[in-house]
Formats: structure tokens, sequence, C-alpha cells
């Protein structure tokens, strides 16, 4: 059975995936630069998610006006724990959600058809405080998965569910110390 609160994740020794969608304005040029530029802004706070079916739900498999590109983002591991570190929960006291640097959240995991399933899934939002050491330090890498996105969700659409399972990334669980775990827990 699966935790009610873990952290699922494309990660390697060095890494891990989070995913964003974005306008194609944004996305462009970041892929052209190989790093978050303007039009990207540095002034607002940019949720990141390590859950591939949880932004294809948000995004509605890259249909949503202005999220019509799906960026993985690959950044340092100890970028994303610096930033776990920080987190605060937004359904924490209001006037500390309002000054933490970080926000975390919990939300329903999603099955490949979108349903709402019986664990969840972490939500950071990066703060206008450290949007920058986020996009300038930590990211090492972007990739645009908008064609798989595409060809994935055509395939859900059709009855083939099992041939679009083959295109999503493999996640597994996100090794974390007892201290981080009890941090991260919702309150």
């Amino acid at each position: 059975m699966t935790p009610q609160h873990q952290i699922r994740a494309d990660y390697d020794a060095r890494t891990i995936v989070v995913y964003q969608a974005y306008s194609s304005t944004i996305a462009d040029a970041a892929l052209r630069a190989g790093r978050f530029v303007t039009p990207f802004s540095f002034q607002r706070m940019t949720w990141i998610k390590p859950s591939f079916l949880w932004l294809m739900h948000r995004s509605n498999w890259a249909r949503k006006p202005g999220q019509e590109r799906v960026l993985a983002v690959r950044m340092t591991r100890e970028g994303w724990e610096q930033a776990l570190s920080q987190a605060v929960h937004t359904t924490a006291d209001p006037k500390a959600v309002a000054q933490a640097a970080v926000h975390l959240q919990w939300d329903p995991e999603r099955s490949l058809r979108g349903a709402a399933l019986n664990h969840y899934s972490i939500q950071v939002g990066i703060g206008r405080h450290l949007i920058r050491t986020f996009a300038e330090e930590w990211v090492v890498g972007l990739t645009d998965l908008t064609p798989q996105v595409h060809k994935a969700a055509a395939l859900v659409r059709n009855g083939r569910a099992a041939q679009a399972q083959r295109l999503l990334p493999a996640e597994r669980v996100y090794p974390m110390s007892r201290t981080m775990e009890a941090h991260l827990s919702p309150m």
C-alpha cells in the first residue's frame, strides 16, 4: 500500500526532475538559452512538481491556455532539498506562509485518466526571493516533453492506456531523512 504522503520522482544520484507547464513563448526562450530567461518571471512564485501525472491533470495534457508546453526541469538534489528544508505548508499560520521563501502543499495524486488517487503528491512553490537561485544555480537542464505528452494523451483518449503508460517518466520513492519527512508531513 502506498503511504498517504510520499515524494515519488525521476531522480539520479545528483539530480531530480520536476515538471512545469508554460506558454510557448516562455518555453521556447528557456530552451534556446538552456535556462530560464525572460519572459519567465523572476518576480513571482513558480511551482514545481515531481509528479508527471499531477501536472498532466493540472495542464490538461498541455492543452490549457498558457500551459501548452511541458518542460522536464532537471535540478540538483542539493537545491531540491534546500528548498524543502525552507518550505512552509500552505495550511500553516497565514503570517508564516506570507513570509516563507518556499511554499509546500500536498494534492491528490492522479491516475493516467486524471482521477484522484488515495495518496498525495507534493508541490513546491519557489518564492521570488529564491527564484534566481532556482533558475541560475539549481536548474541543470531543460527538456521539452510536449511531443511525448501529446502522444501519450492521444493514446489515453483512444483507449490505449498501456501504451501511454510506457511513455511516462519512471518515478520512484525519493529517499529522505526522518527529520525531512517530519518537516514535510501535513499538519
